[in-house]
């Protein structure tokens, strides 16, 4: 497993409160880190421009928000064109978008361990209003990106306009539905899983995977990267806050807790996959510190309050689910898709949001989650067909 982050901020502002979260920031690195580098790179050269990837913001919450970035002047390689050497980015929160009245500002530092990716957790900043911000590494600056804060705990705005994006293969069609997305202004996008597909290119289609099916920390790198690199998807991922969560494809088809659904892969070589597919899920991703991989486990589901207006539980439904019943596919029900043992959930995750439900003070709780909630029959004829995979 590669060592730990760098710490992700340093103290920004002059006020009390930043102070003190920078100061535990610090703390916390110092007792995670366990991996000392040699120089970090505050003046790097690159062969290209390094934010070909853009940049994004996650996870809002009335004091602050996740910032992301990765550094990748050749996108397409595994290691993203990048020296084998740690980086410093500069960062900048603004009230304003001509980037004038900085709200809050620090650097972080990206490690080759993690894909040269940056996860930034800005706190001190005033709650349910719009930020702009933007990186800097040596001399060449990022795109600047829009963000916005969550209301007040027990604030209830007027209204909240969020959009969702799933199942985005990048194969079958252009991405102008973000375009579209873009358009509408929504407040929070959420992707509710099947970020890229794992599958080895076809021919034939409006556009063409890189490679064969992807296996290694090298490819998932590579397959996120070309994903990433549509200007649509850059694009609303630099105009909005989003909650991300996978279904199955950043992994494997139908992958079910630790079972494979390809005959003959032990579960060592089945962990190991999931392990390099969770990292660079996380290293392209605007995530918090608390959804860091620790080798073939990430802990991704979360609650995140928007007011007294809604709490959106963001569930992962692979991870800690039961082999899918009657072999998989498309079948009419069988004993096995009725047993009071299977589950999507897990029972931990499944005793967290029903704790979180019966708590919640908000006026509209959403599953952000990946199972149609509803009796779809898959064939037609008398006999009713489910797909065993959304049991």
């Amino acid at each position: 497993m590669p060592p730990p982050l760098y710490p992700l901020t340093t103290p920004q502002t002059l006020n009390r409160r930043t102070f003190l979260a920078g100061s535990a920031s610090l703390a916390l690195a110092t007792l995670t880190r366990g991996h000392a580098y040699g120089a970090v790179a505050r003046a790097p050269k690159f062969s290209a421009y390094p934010f070909s990837l853009g940049v994004a913001s996650g996870d809002p919450a009335p004091d602050g928000f996740v910032l992301w970035t990765r550094l990748a002047p050749q996108p397409l390689l595994g290691d993203g064109g990048m020296a084998p050497e740690a980086v410093e980015v500069s960062w900048q929160v603004c009230e304003d978008e001509a980037m004038t009245k900085i709200a809050a500002k620090g650097t972080a530092v990206a490690t080759p361990e993690w894909g040269h990716s940056v996860h930034v957790e800005v706190e001190g900043l005033r709650p349910d209003r719009w930020y702009w911000y933007q990186f800097k590494a040596g001399s060449e600056t990022s795109p600047a990106g829009r963000s916005r804060t969550f209301p007040a705990a027990d604030a209830i705005p007027e209204r909240l306009r969020f959009a969702f994006a799933s199942c985005q293969h990048y194969e079958t069609g252009l991405y102008t539905a973000y375009e579209h997305m873009l358009a509408e202004a929504p407040d929070l996008v959420i992707h509710l899983g099947d970020y890229i597909y794992e599958y080895a290119g076809i021919e034939n289609r409006v556009r063409k995977h890189a490679g064969p099916e992807i296996t290694t920390l090298h490819d998932y790198r590579v397959r996120l990267a070309q994903y990433k690199s549509d200007p649509a998807l850059q694009a609303m991922h630099a105009a909005a806050p989003w909650l991300v969560t996978w279904d199955d494809h950043e992994f494997d088809n139908n992958c079910a807790g630790d079972i494979s659904e390809e005959p003959g892969v032990s579960r060592e070589d089945y962990l190991k996959r999931r392990a390099a597919s969770y990292q660079a899920y996380y290293e392209n991703m605007p995530l918090r510190r608390a959804a860091l991989p620790k080798g073939p486990d990430m802990l991704l589901y979360r609650r995140v309050p928007c007011g007294r207006l809604a709490d959106f539980h963001v569930l992962d439904t692979r991870q800690y689910r039961t082999d899918q019943p009657c072999g998989d596919g498309n079948k009419p029900p069988c004993p096995e898709s009725l047993s009071p043992d299977a589950t999507l959930l897990g029972h931990t995750q499944r005793d967290w949001l029903f704790e979180n439900l019966a708590k919640s003070p908000a006026q509209w709780n959403v599953l952000a989650q990946q199972v149609m909630m509803a009796r779809v029959d898959r064939a037609a004829g008398p006999e009713v067909t489910h797909s065993m995979d959304q049991w």
